[in-house]
């Protein structure tokens, strides 16, 4: 698109495949917005590994909350353009909130027709949603969070953290879940650089890139941190990069943009 450049890819992880279980990770990656107000919407989901139908609960996340924050994005680019934090929360807690009643609404109707029983926390999954205006002038991006995994800038071959992981906090994972186990959808508004790496993820890939050995995490600036983009082939096969001790699946976006 212009000059950003888009990779993303979910993997099923290698604990999963030896189970013969699915894949719990989920994606979207989507244009938001009218033409003077677009937006490219990047969204990951992590289902709880305990929860019996997360699968299904991250893949409806991602993309239903693409529908709700299409019908905010005029308000959404406005207050991103203005820097205001405040309204940003506001809009995000608006539409995960419509996200989440709807989700619950439908799931809730598909149990009473198969007759059994139904849990919030059967569907229980994490979100993370990045905002990109396509025009090249606007530098704001931000960053909407419920529970772990995150953003990740990588400059001068550094991976840096955006959002709860840079203030201290910890996110208990038990609680801050869709559809209705958290307290509130986190804004974290960023600005960029053209040349830096944006990378969001699930934990199955924050976690080893955060590790304090920085074998996996050095790899990895170098295979993107380059002056060439990734190839398709080439991107999948560097997500699957393994790292020891960690077999969850994996979900990757990676943004590029070159100068204007």
């Amino acid at each position: 698109m212009g000059t950003i450049t888009v990779r993303a890819a979910s993997v099923r992880g290698d604990s999963h495949n030896w189970e013969g279980s699915c894949r719990q990770d989920a994606m979207t990656v989507t244009r938001i917005g009218p033409p003077d107000a677009e937006m490219l919407l990047l969204a990951v989901a992590d289902g709880v590994g305990s929860a019996r139908y997360s699968h299904v609960g991250a893949h409806r996340a991602t993309r239903l909350t693409a529908e709700y924050l299409d019908r905010e994005a005029e308000g959404i680019y406005s207050a991103l353009c203005a820097q205001n934090e405040n309204e940003l929360c506001g809009l995000a807690n608006k539409a995960v909130t419509g996200v989440a009643h709807e989700l619950r609404a439908g799931w809730q109707s598909e149990a009473r027709r198969e007759d059994r029983a139904y849990l919030d926390a059967d569907y229980a999954t994490t979100l993370h949603v990045l905002l990109v205006p396509t025009d090249p002038r606007i530098r704001e991006r931000v960053l909407f969070s419920v529970g772990d995994g995150g953003l990740l800038v990588l400059a001068e071959g550094r991976w840096h953290p955006v959002n709860s992981m840079d203030d201290g906090t910890i996110l208990d994972t038990r609680t801050e879940a869709l559809p209705h186990a958290y307290s509130s959808v986190k804004a974290s508004p960023l600005r960029t650089l053209p040349g830096e790496v944006l990378l969001l993820g699930t934990d199955g890939i924050i976690n080893p890139l955060t590790q304090k050995d920085r074998g996996f995490a050095d790899h990895l600036a170098h295979a993107w941190g380059g002056p060439e983009v990734p190839s398709l082939s080439d991107f999948l096969w560097q997500a699957q990069t393994r790292a020891k001790s960690y077999d969850d699946d994996r979900t990757v976006i990676c943004v590029w943009e070159d100068e204007a």
